[in-house]
This record gives structure tokens, sequence and C-alpha cells, in this order.
């Protein structure tokens, strides 16, 4: 996938984490979009490095999943060290 397709992937994965787990942090969309973006890295490591998946060459339901929990995993990391629930 083209960095562009990342970036809306990360953006969708972004927000419906934030819909999964809601809170009052700062950042708002700014922080919605990075952590998406980079929840979408971090979910495509994870799942290559544990599951054996491999690269993610398009936009599928799968990808979109790895995506949801990388951003679950630095939202609620996010969480942790700002100190806001």
């Amino acid at each position: 996938m083209g960095i562009l397709s990342w970036i809306i992937l990360g953006l969708i994965a972004g927000a419906l984490a934030k819909l999964i787990m809601p809170g009052d942090q700062k950042g708002g969309c700014f922080l919605t979009s990075i952590l998406g973006i980079a929840g979408g890295i971090v979910g495509g490591w994870l799942g290559s490095t544990l599951f054996g998946w491999g690269s993610v060459n398009a936009f599928d339901f799968r990808s979109l999943g790895i995506a949801i929990i990388g951003s679950l995993i630095l939202l609620l990391g996010f969480r942790l060290v700002s100190g806001k629930k």
C-alpha cells in the first residue's frame, strides 16, 4: 500500500479506536490521527512478529483490524503515561 493509503487507514483506525475507548485526553483529532497512523505501524509489526502474517499489501478487514488493535495499544499507553482516564 502507498503512504497515502496507510495514512487514510490510520485515520480510520484511530477514529474507531477512539470510539471503542473514549476518554477526555487532550489532542483531539490531531492526536487521534497520529495514534491511528502509529497504531497501524505498531499493529503491523506485532502481527508480523507474533503471528507471522507478513506484510499487508491491500486494504482489507484484517489490515483495518491490525491497525485498530495497534491504535488501542497506543491509546492505552498514552492514557497510562498522561494519567488521564
